[in-house]
């Protein structure tokens, strides 16, 4: 079932638009990976699902009960947001404020459930420590608990594994591709093409093209291939080079489409 379905999307500020015409549906259930060059409107394109900015023009559509204070989202992390002089039970707690509506203050069951979510991240035995004294790492793991604290149904992730390094980047992916088999649908920026192919159940491809489709259909579309000036990392060259020797043995693979922004 749809949980998001954009149609006619134009994104931009100012009534100028850098995206035009942007329509694809998130289901239950999905992982969704957006792509692309810099300046391209990924950023842009969550701001805007999260309704932190209106539309150009188009409308975005909300399914299978979901509500506006209902998606979580761990954004990019900031040089002051890291350096935050919170406990790590504090921030966490601090995902629970839409559930608070007037009150001033966090009930038993919001507390329990912040108490579970930093079970669910491996983070309990840092509830006391101060948030900007913790690793990279640890910081990110208290953020998606935060997060979690906000629903039970969609994530939205701004680059996640900026600035980590290769253990821990595996270990956080690990942790939402988890997330995403216990039923929570994801929609994640990422840079890292490799990653999304390999974790992704579908991809948005932003920029002088414009792709939405299956990891499939992503992988088998010749016209977003080595060419295209986001294949030029060596993760993602090495992806499809494998991809293109895979063809070259027979493997038979579905047929995306592009849309010509």
């Amino acid at each position: 079932m749809a949980l998001l379905t954009i149609q006619n999307l134009s994104l931009g500020f100012n009534s100028h638009a850098i995206v035009e015409d942007l329509n694809f549906t998130v289901n239950t259930g999905d992982y969704l990976c957006i792509v692309g060059e810099n300046g391209s409107g990924k950023t842009t394109l969550m701001r805007t699902l999260l309704h932190l900015q209106e539309p150009v023009s188009g409308q975005i559509l909300l399914g299978d009960g979901l509500k506006r204070n209902e998606i979580g989202y761990l954004p990019q992390q900031t040089l002051v947001q890291k350096d935050f002089p919170a406990s790590v039970r504090e921030i966490v707690l601090s995902g629970c404020q839409s559930r608070c509506g007037l009150r001033p203050f966090y009930n038993k069951k919001e507390k329990e459930l912040a108490r579970e979510n930093m079970e669910r991240m491996g983070i309990t035995d840092m509830a006391n420590r101060c948030y900007r004294n913790l690793s990279g790492g640890q910081q990110q793991r208290v953020l998606l608990a935060r997060a979690l604290c906000a629903t039970r149904k969609i994530l939205l992730l701004d680059e996640p594994v900026s600035g980590l390094d290769p253990k821990v980047t595996e270990e956080m992916y690990s942790l939402v591709k988890e997330l995403n088999r216990e039923g929570i649908t994801i929609i994640m920026i990422s840079h890292d093409l490799a990653a999304a192919v390999r974790y992704a159940s579908h991809i948005l491809h932003m920029g002088s093209d414009i792709f939405f489709g299956t990891k499939e259909q992503f992988v088998a579309n010749d016209t977003l291939m080595p060419n295209s000036s986001f294949f030029q990392n060596r993760s993602a060259t090495k992806f499809v080079n494998n991809h293109n020797e895979t063809k070259l043995k027979g493997k038979r693979f579905m047929k995306g489409g592009v849309i010509n922004a």
